[in-house]
């Protein structure tokens, strides 16, 4: 997941939740949905997290 942009991340986040929401998916489906949806949390928070830091070093070094 690593490799995923953050934008495709965001994207299918957003898939899962319309899949979430539509109520059509077996137990075994939405375990496993809500496994993938965790892991693209986590993408996203370490994008975000290493985006930021990168920005406060770029305004130190400045």
């Amino acid at each position: 997941m690593s490799d995923l942009k953050y934008n495709e991340a965001i994207k299918r986040l957003e898939t899962i939740l319309a899949d979430l929401e539509e109520g059509k998916k077996s137990v075994d489906e939405l375990s496993e949905l809500v496994k993938e949806a965790s892991e693209l949390v986590k993408a996203c928070r370490n994008k975000l997290k290493t985006t930021e830091d990168d920005i406060r070093k770029a305004f130190e070094e400045a």
